[in-house]
């Protein structure tokens, strides 16, 4: 896992409790906490984190990364407008993750492993998603598509009624989206 997802999780830890807790975080995790942007790390680092936190902030492990992927995404706002600025809503930033935004991040940072998406965007104010990665954080995805909302100051829903974590194939996430 590239090093920008360790550094967005601290900027993210630091802020909302402290920087005393992301050392703690560290600590219990049993983890370095060195992090370059541009470094890879093992994944199961991520996970021993996001492990301590639930413990540490009593929620569960999928609140945890959709918290995570919420708030990040303002700090991806702030360091890559670029993939911002072109759209108007969620809907429009969403449908580009395949052809512009995961082929830019894998420039950015060369070895990046970013999850494939297929999309029914057959209806205008819906989004179904089709997420495949071995990772497996649909929790994630749903936390950054909260935190697209937020940038364009849209409210959706989401549902998601296929889940690799529940033992399905791919995960299916049903978006609905509002202004």
């Amino acid at each position: 896992m590239k090093g920008i997802v360790f550094d967005l999780l601290e900027e993210i830890v630091a802020r909302e409790h402290g920087d005393r807790t992301w050392d703690q975080l560290l600590e219990r995790a049993g983890v370095e906490g060195v992090y370059t942007s541009l470094g890879n790390y093992p994944d199961s680092e991520l996970m021993k984190l996001v492990a301590v936190a639930t413990e540490m902030f009593e929620i569960p492990v999928p609140d945890v990364v959709r918290w995570y992927g919420r708030n990040a995404m303002p700090l991806l706002a702030d360091r890559y407008p670029g993939f911002f600025e072109p759209h108007t809503d969620a809907r429009s930033f969403v449908l580009t993750l395949n052809e512009i935004i995961h082929p830019e991040v894998r420039k950015l940072y060369p070895g990046a492993d970013t999850p494939d998406f297929t999309f029914d965007a057959s209806q205008p104010q819906h989004l179904t998603m089709e997420y495949r990665s071995k990772r497996q954080l649909c929790a994630l995805a749903e936390g950054l598509l909260y935190g697209a909302a937020d940038h364009y100051g849209q409210s959706i829903e989401i549902e998601q009624p296929e889940c690799m974590n529940r033992g399905d194939q791919r995960c299916l996430i049903q978006i609905a989206f509002s202004s």
